[in-house]
């Protein structure tokens, strides 16, 4: 597989008692590394990394490169809705010896297709890194639009995007107006079998944190065309992916890992809360059908 191929995890930043748990976020990677995940993102959505100012954001990824140790590519979540602020963030990525960034549309600001580009090409000129887009109109308030990711694409650093529009009919024309070696991940577990099927090329995964070892052979199964194989695995992990958003990601996962034990505290921070009762009853009952609990 080539580096940015299959079940990456969208890890989670334990905290406890407010602060980063540097020795959770430590358990979480052996965790993950031990049960085949093909790849870590830190300080991405479901890491928090809105609520992170920069010196914890730079721990992070500094301790995640480090924990790593070269064992699996691990690609920084760096986007921001400000450009200088993302190419800070990109450019601290590339010297702390990351594989590539991830990189969000800006939100909240709403450019245009135009402005999506120009700030794309800012960062991927100041910062020679391997940059993988990441278009999530759900959490942003903008869609980036196939044309304009076909333009990105072909920027030379800029090698691929995390498609969490949930919409195949979108992501099929990304990758039928981008170049044969741009690389379509996956941002939603539900379509990630899908989008595989109809040539992408692995997930960004939220399910990867409790069920690492599903998740990736569910993909290397659909990469390597076995499809029946696959789409077992789908309908078996389907439950699952719906139980990681009976509450907002990154709440319940965080709660399963405290249930299996994998982190001491399950607090998302402020404006996240913990977990509602309803959606607790709900999330106890996919894991202890699926056995995780």
């Amino acid at each position: 597989m080539s580096q940015f191929q299959g079940a990456y995890v969208a890890i989670v930043t334990p905290f406890l008692n407010g602060q980063l748990d540097e020795q959770g976020l430590k358990d979480l990677i052996e965790f993950q590394i031990e049960n085949g995940t093909h790849g870590i993102v830190p300080c991405g959505t479901t890491g928090e990394s809105a609520t992170m100012n920069h010196a914890e954001h730079h721990r992070v990824v500094e301790l995640t490169i480090k924990t790593v140790n070269g064992r699996i590519p691990v690609m920084a979540g760096t986007g921001s809705n400000a450009t200088a602020e993302s190419i800070e963030l990109t450019r601290h990525a590339k010297e702390a010896g990351a594989n590539g960034a991830l990189m969000i549309t800006p939100y909240y600001n709403r450019p245009s297709q135009e402005g999506l580009y120009q700030h794309f090409k800012a960062v991927a000129e100041a910062v020679d890194i391997p940059i993988i887009l990441y278009n999530v109109p759900s959490r942003t308030s903008v869609n980036m639009l196939p044309e304009t990711v076909a333009r990105c694409a072909q920027i030379p650093n800029i090698v691929g995007i995390k498609e969490a529009t949930g919409d195949l009919n979108q992501i099929s024309q990304v990758i039928r107006l981008c170049p044969d070696d741009f690389i379509v991940l996956s941002g939603d577990d539900f379509t990630s079998m899908a989008t595989v099927a109809i040539g992408g090329k692995g997930v960004i995964s939220v399910t990867s944190n409790v069920e690492p070892a599903g998740m990736s052979s569910m993909i290397e199964r659909a990469l390597a065309g076995d499809f029946g194989k696959a789409r077992s695995l789908h309908y078996k992990l389907f439950p699952l992916f719906q139980a990681m958003f009976c509450d907002t990601n990154p709440v319940p996962a965080k709660k399963t890992l405290e249930l299996m034990g994998k982190i001491k505290s399950a607090s998302p921070r402020l404006p996240l809360a913990e977990i509602s009762d309803v959606a607790l009853g709900k999330l106890k009952k996919a894991l202890a059908d699926y056995g995780l609990i």
